[in-house]
């Protein structure tokens, strides 16, 4: 959002204190602390090892257990996967990737809608992500990670530029070139990770932040 020049810094919403909402720290803790455990785990030091792979079987998005090919572990793993894939990483790599978006766009969002609108969200996003992937996807690797709902908060900010330059009649082009670097960028890691990228959630979080953007969450 455009704002008239001043010599003073920008001042924060009521309330907010510096750095992000306690809120997203608690879910980045929880994320954390689940892959401490895993990777304790992967490196002997916690009982029983492999439990990376358990977690994984009960807590990841699978693709055949939506499909009907494959049945549930335990009841109501089919809907809980939609929302419990997101805690579960590959390693600290791909969480720290995670929670350093989602602490930097998760503070803007709060900022301007409110903790509850930003947690509805991150939410849908993460469901948006794993429909996007069980529906896209052939294949029967499990699907992890926070980046579903991180891309819904993408998508959220790039319907704000896009909202707000309309209505002030500035070119839309830097919003395009910004969706077109999003595209370009999950073509190469696509490439890089030799496919072991979802792309599908990336694309069906970014659409729900969109959506979300025009409609229950516009600033």
């Amino acid at each position: 959002m455009n704002t008239p020049f001043t010599h003073q810094p920008p001042r924060r919403a009521p309330g907010m204190a510096p750095g992000a909402p306690g809120y997203l720290w608690g879910l980045v803790g929880v994320m954390a602390v689940i892959e401490a455990l895993l990777g304790l785990s992967d490196a002997g030091y916690l009982l029983p090892e492999g439990l990376r792979w358990s977690a994984f079987a009960l807590g990841a998005f699978w693709q055949p257990l939506l499909s009907g090919q494959v049945a549930p572990i335990y009841p109501g793993q089919t809907v809980v996967m939609f929302i419990s894939y997101a805690f579960l990483h590959g390693g600290l790599a791909h969480l720290a990737l995670n929670s350093v978006v989602l602490l930097a766009l998760g503070k803007l969002a709060t900022v301007r809608i409110g903790m509850k609108r930003t947690l509805a969200v991150l939410a849908l996003s993460a469901v948006g992500g794993a429909l996007a992937f069980g529906l896209l996807s052939t294949g029967g690797v499990p699907m992890i990670g926070a980046s579903g709902a991180v891309f819904g908060l993408l998508g959220l900010w790039q319907a704000w530029d896009y909202r707000m330059r309309k209505r002030m009649g500035q070119p839309l082009k830097p919003v395009l070139t910004t969706i077109l670097a999003l595209i370009v960028a999950n073509v190469v890691f696509f490439v890089i990770l030799s496919g072991g990228l979802a792309w599908e959630a990336h694309l069906g979080g970014w659409l729900v932040g969109w959506i979300a953007g025009q409609s229950f969450a516009r600033s």
